[in-house]
C-alpha cells in the first residue's frame, strides 16, 4: 500500500467515526454474553431514532413494552408500539415463528429494520437482552439516536436449568439487592434464582402458621468472624436479623416472573434446622431450648422425624412456601446431615424398627421420600442436595443407605455439588434429572485462587465419562453464592461479578464454539454496565489469579 492509499485510508476511517460517533458498535466488534448459537455480520446499521416504530401483536405485547421501556430509558424521547405498520422499514417488529423452542431466538437486524422472532414471549425476550447488548454501553446521559449493526443471530440455550443460588440465611442482604441480581441474571439469559431461605443461623421467610420462626429464627445475637474463619474464635457481637414477609416474597417472584426467571425456593430438612428448632424445640430430636447459632459449620441437632407434629410443621410450612412460589420445584436441602442425635434418641431407634429402616442414611432418604410423595401430591417436585440419596460423603456420616430398602423417588431432581463425580454419572444412569453445581467450579464464595475466571468459564456440566444416551439427565448447572464469611453487599458482589458471566455462558452456550479470549472481550462492555449500575466487581488483576 501507498503512502497516499494509506492516508486516504486513515481518513475513511476517522470519518466514519465522526459521523456514527459513539452511539454506533462496528459489525466486527459484536460482543453478546452469552454467546449465541450462530452470528451472521451483515453491512451496514439499523438506526433507532424518533421514526422508529414497534411493532407488535396482542402475543408479543408484554415483550414489546420491556423493550419499549429499554429504549426510552436510554433516548430522549417516547417510542410507539402499533400492531401493524405501513412500512417494514424503521420498525422493530416482532415475529411469530412457532417451530422455535420455547426459549430459541432469532435477531434480524438489516438497515431497513429489525425483526425479533420466537415462539414465546421468553424467546423474545431473550431475543430484546442480546438486542440491548448491541447498543452502546450504559450512559447516564440520553442520546437521540443509535445506530445497531447489521446481523442475523440464530439462538437457543444448551441447558434448560441455568441457575444461580443467593444464600440469604446466614447474611440476610434484602429486597433492592435481590431485584438488582435479577436483573443482571436476565441479561445474561439465567432462568433459575435458587433462593437458600433458611439454614442453622437464620430463618427469612414469614410463615403466618409458625410466627416465631421469624420472630427468633431469623435473628441472632452475634456472628462469627475472622480470618480464620471455620476455626475463628472471633464474633463481632452486633446482633444480625432480617427476613421478608410474604408480601415482600409475592412482589419479587412477580419481579423476577417479568425477566422470565423461576425462582427456586430452598427450605432445609431433616439437617440445617436450628434457626426453626431455637424458635420451636419441640422440632428438634433432643427437644432442649437453644438459640440461633452465631458461629458456622454444621450444627448436630436436626428435625425429629419420628414425630408426626413435626412432620405437620413441615408440609404447614411447604404449603405455605408453595402458595408463595410457583414453580415446579421445590428445593429440601438436605445436606450435610449429622447423625448422632438421631442414634442417640430412643424414639428414632423405635420408628426405624417399626418402619424395618436399617441406618440412619436409609432414614433419611425414607424421610425424604415421605416429604418428595407430599410435594408431589401438590402438582410439584422435589429437588435436594446429593447427599438425599443416601452415600456416605462425610467424615462424620459412616453408614450408607442400603440400595435394596432405601431408594429415592425417580421423580427427584438431585442437586450434586460434592464427592466423586462418578456419582453423579450413577445417578443419571439410573434415572435421576442433574443439576451440576460441583462445589470445585461452582462456589462463588470460593476466591478466585481456587476458582479464577478461566475455570468457571472451562466448566462443562456433563460429566466427561456418561455415556451419551444419559447426557440429556444433565438438566443443567448452579452457581452458588454461600454467604456465612461474604457479610457485605459489596463482597458478595466482588465474589458474584465477572464469575455469574462465564456460567451463564456455560449454561447457555454450545461447547464447541465457547472461546475464552472472545469471551473476555465482550466482558469489557458488560464491565462498563456493572460500573454504571454501581456493581463492584472483581477488577482483572484479580479474576485471573492462578487456580491452587
Amino acid at each position: 500500500m501507498t503512502h497516499e492509499n494509506m492516508i486516504v485510508r486513515s481518513l475513511m476511517v476517522l470519518s466514519l467515526f465522526f459521523l456514527f460517533g459513539s452511539s454506533t458498535v462496528l459489525a466486527q466488534n459484536v460482543h453478546i454474553i452469552p454467546k449465541p448459537k450462530e452470528v451472521i455480520n451483515g453491512n451496514g446499521f439499523f438506526t433507532v431514532n424518533q421514526q422508529t416504530k414497534i411493532v407488535s401483536s396482542a402475543d408479543s405485547n408484554a415483550s414489546a413494552h420491556v423493550l419499549k421501556t429499554y429504549i426510552e430509558r436510554r433516548l430522549d424521547y417516547e417510542i410507539d408500539i402499533n400492531e401493524t405498520s405501513k412500512s417494514k422499514t424503521e420498525t422493530i417488529e416482532f415475529v411469530l415463528d412457532q417451530k422455535l423452542d420455547k426459549e430459541a431466538y432469532k435477531l434480524m437486524v438489516s438497515k431497513n429494520g429489525i425483526q425479533i422472532i420466537a415462539s414465546t414471549n421468553t424467546g423474545w425476550f431473550y431475543g430484546i437482552q442480546s438486542l440491548i447488548q448491541l447498543f452502546p454501553s450504559d450512559s447516564s446521559d440520553k442520546i437521540s439516536d443509535v445506530k445497531i449493526p447489521s446481523v442475523t443471530i440464530n439462538d437457543a440455550p444448551r441447558f434448560s436449568w441455568r441457575a444461580f443460588m443467593l444464600d440469604e440465611a446466614r447474611y440476610f442482604k434484602g429486597m433492592e439487592q435481590v431485584k438488582a441480581l435479577l436483573d443482571e441474571m436476565a441479561l445474561l439469559k439465567m432462568n433459575v434464582f435458587h433462593w437458600h431461605l433458611t439454614d442453622d443461623q437464620g430463618w427469612r421467610i414469614e410463615i403466618k402458621k409458625y410466627p416465631r420462626l421469624t420472630e427468633i429464627g431469623s435473628k441472632r445475637k452475634s456472628t462469627q468472624v475472622g480470618p480464620l474463619k471455620w476455626d475463628s474464635p472471633i464474633n463481632s457481637a452486633e446482633p444480625h436479623e432480617g427476613f421478608y414477609t410474604q408480601e415482600q416474597i409475592t412482589e419479587i417472584v412477580e419481579y423476577a416472573k417479568e425477566r422470565h426467571i423461576t425462582i427456586v425456593p430452598e427450605i432445609e430438612m431433616p439437617g440445617h434446622s436450628v434457626a426453626a428448632i431455637a424458635s420451636y424445640n419441640w422440632l428438634g430430636t433432643v427437644k432442649n431450648e437453644v438459640e440461633v447459632p452465631i458461629t458456622f459449620g454444621v450444627s448436630a441437632d436436626l428435625y425429629d422425624v419420628s414425630d408426626p407434629k413435626v412432620f405437620k410443621f413441615l408440609t404447614d410450612v411447604l404449603d405455605e412456601v408453595m402458595e408463595l412460589f410457583p414453580s415446579e420445584v421445590i428445593h429440601i436441602g438436605g445436606d450435610e446431615v449429622k447423625y448422632d442425635h438421631w442414634k442417640a434418641s430412643k424414639a428414632i431407634n423405635s420408628y426405624m424398627k417399626e418402619n424395618k429402616i436399617d441406618s440412619y442414611a436409609g432414614l433419611q432418604v425414607h424421610f425424604t421420600n415421605k416429604i418428595s410423595q407430599y410435594i408431589q401430591s401438590k402438582g410439584r417436585r422435589m429437588m435436594g442436595w446429593n447427599e438425599i440419596m443416601g452415600s456416605n460423603l462425610h467424615h462424620y456420616q459412616d453408614d450408607t443407605a442400603s440400595n435394596s430398602s432405601q431408594q429415592l423417588a425417580k421423580e427427584t431432581v438431585v442437586h450434586f455439588w460434592t464427592g466423586d463425580l462418578k456419582l453423579a454419572t450413577q445417578a443419571a444412569s439410573n434415572g435421576y434429572d442433574i443439576v451440576n453445581s460441583i462445589s470445585s467450579h461452582t462456589y462463588l464464595d470460593y476466591g478466585y485462587n481456587n476458582i479464577p475466571l478461566s475455570k468457571a468459564y472451562v466448566f462443562d456440566p456433563v460429566p466427561k465419562n456418561l455415556d451419551p444416551k444419559y447426557q440429556a439427565k444433565i438438566i443443567g448447572l448452579g452457581c452458588q453464592m454461600w454467604g456465612e464469611w461474604i457479610p457485605t453487599i459489596g463482597h458478595m458482589q466482588f465474589q458474584v461479578f465477572p464469575r455469574i458471566a462465564a456460567y451463564a455462558e456455560v449454561g447457555w452456550t454450545e461447547k464447541r464454539i465457547k472461546n475464552f479470549e472472545e469471551f473476555k472481550e465482550s466482558l469489557k462492555k458488560l464491565q462498563i454496565h456493572w460500573k454504571e449500575k454501581g456493581i463492584y466487581y472483581a477488577p482483572d488483576s484479580v479474576v485471573e489469579k492462578t487456580a491452587e
